[in-house]
């Protein structure tokens, strides 16, 4: 295993912090015009656009959204980034960004053939909420770090998480496990306005990249 000894913040998770503070600042600015452009739609609606499935992973919805994307983004991006080195980490991180949109793309596949199946038999309803997916954007880094999570875990699977809200204090592999069960049961229930699936993408197809590199026994190599 590689470790970087180095006290600053490592280059790709600056970066990506960075640019996801100035992506915010220009939202502010441009509003509707950035959110139709760079946010992610379903791939029929027309709104999309083909770059939307990796631009929507650097546009959030408020304060709070990028807040506490980044700091999950600080405290987990440092510890893989000086790990994997910053190619490596770049390429996990757009990854999980790109998987946590294929998931929820899927899911939204899914609820548009229901609706689609509904306004054959003559349902208004079904044509309003077929309208509303279509005109829905999803936006936030919360994929990649839900990944980067995953990741975190896999590397240190024992290494003990503390957190503020709730203040408790458990082992990394329970708390992804924790956390899939929160957004898989949230998704099939409920929490409307947050995208859950694409929470369980970024883990998923974290877990998928992670077992590859493991088959093939290139997980901790550093490579710049």
């Amino acid at each position: 295993m590689y470790f970087r000894q180095e006290s600053s913040i490592p280059k790709i998770t600056k970066e990506i912090i960075i640019l996801n503070i100035v992506i915010y600042i220009l939202t502010q600015w441009k509003g509707d015009w950035m959110y139709e452009q760079f946010s992610l739609f379903y791939p029929t609606s027309p709104f999309f656009r083909f770059w939307q499935p990796l631009t929507y992973m650097f546009m959030h919805g408020n304060f709070w959204h990028i807040f506490l994307n980044m700091y999950t983004l600080l405290i987990f991006g440092v510890a893989l980034e000086r790990v994997w080195g910053p190619k490596k980490f770049l390429f996990y991180y757009i990854f999980t960004g790109l998987g946590a949109a294929a998931l929820h793309i899927g899911i939204q596949f899914c609820e548009a053939q229901h609706f689609s199946n509904l306004i054959a038999d003559g349902s208004l309803q079904a044509y309003e909420k077929l309208n509303i997916l279509y005109r829905t954007p999803t936006v936030g880094a919360s994929g990649a770090v839900y990944g980067l999570l995953l990741g975190y875990c896999m590397l240190y699977p024992d290494a003990t998480l503390h957190f503020i809200f709730p203040p408790i204090s458990v082992r990394a592999w329970v708390a992804v496990v924790i956390f899939a069960a929160i957004e898989l049961l949230s998704g099939i229930f409920g929490g409307a306005g947050v995208a859950h699936f694409a929470h369980l993408g970024g883990m998923i197809f974290g877990l998928i990249l992670i077992f590859y590199w493991k088959r093939r026994h290139v997980l901790y190599e550093y490579r710049e």
